[in-house]
């Protein structure tokens, strides 16, 4: 093949690769290149929006919120009929505390799905915490008439009970979350607030060391320390049970972080008296210190 003729060829298979063709040359028209779009279909976009999600909920998990809620922002434009990109979309926006906008995403997930009991229950939980108790118990109760045997829905409605100071509704709350999970502690604990507000030191005492016997958080210790100090000034257990629990988590010398926790008044009382002890002195006054 000569230098000339190895040209043309060269430039013949160029041409059919590039769509243009050697038929320039002989004063045809050009045929138009028309690039190559992958169009997805609906299934393909299904596929991406769920691994969208999955990746948004990592980040939810590792308290990356931003780039969470913009994930899931997108994963649900991509895929509106999913209602689980919903629940993620509306768990980024609730940590991050966008409650109206999650309100209306758990609202769509609803639509989309209105067997998901779990969905009930997390519009339930929002409502709590925006302090609207009526929709909240309404809202918890129809998730439980769909999934009646969750605990947790139990025990945030046992803690709307407690908001709307209907504690004999709150007490059978807790024990039906205890009697479908023994090992639950945080409903232990409450019923422990429950009782001791309704005047049964005695039997919210073994609450609290039921649940410490699960966990040695500082919520029951300090509330058992108090019921203890109560019965008798300078009782040596709710003294060391007191210490330990202001080690652990200081800001429970607060009041007002009690009464976020659903202390009621006898229960911060009980504490105020155990706390104004001399031999806690120094624990106090550290305990303010390290408190937020």
């Amino acid at each position: 093949m000569t230098k000339n003729s190895r040209g043309n060829y060269l430039f013949k298979y160029w041409s059919i690769i590039t769509g243009i063709g050697i038929s320039i040359f002989l004063n045809n028209p050009a045929i138009a290149f028309v690039p190559y779009v992958f169009e997805p279909n609906q299934e393909n976009l299904e596929k991406t929006s769920i691994e969208i999600g999955k990746t948004a909920a990592k980040l939810i998990y590792f308290s990356q919120l931003k780039e969470a809620n913009q994930l899931a922002e997108l994963a649900v434009k991509i895929n509106p009929n999913d209602e689980r990109l919903w629940s993620i979309l509306a768990e980024a926006q609730i940590k991050s505390g966008l409650l109206k906008e999650a309100s209306f995403s758990l609202a769509k997930a609803k639509t989309l799905n209105p067997k998901n009991a779990k969905l009930w229950f997390a519009e339930g939980t929002l409502k709590l915490q925006q302090n609207k108790l009526k929709k909240a118990i309404a809202l918890i109760e129809k998730g439980l008439s769909i999934e009646p045997k969750n605990a947790y829905a139990y025990f945030q409605l046992g803690n709307a009970r407690i908001m709307e100071f209907n504690l004999r509704l709150a007490l059978e709350a807790f024990e039906r979350a205890i009697s479908l999970e023994s090992t639950f502690w945080e409903a232990i604990n409450n019923k422990g607030i429950v009782l001791f507000e309704m005047g049964s030191p005695q039997k919210a005492i073994i609450s609290w060391r039921n649940a410490l016997y699960i966990t040695k958080n500082p919520e029951p210790m300090l509330a058992l320390a108090a019921a203890l100090y109560q019965i008798k000034n300078n009782n040596q257990e709710s003294l060391e049970l007191a210490k330990e629990a202001l080690s652990q988590n200081p800001n429970y010398v607060s009041s007002k972080y009690q009464k976020e926790q659903l202390w009621g008044y006898k229960l911060q009382q009980a504490t105020k008296e155990l706390l104004e002890s001399p031999d806690l002195k120094y624990d106090v006054s550290r305990a303010l210190e390290n408190s937020n």
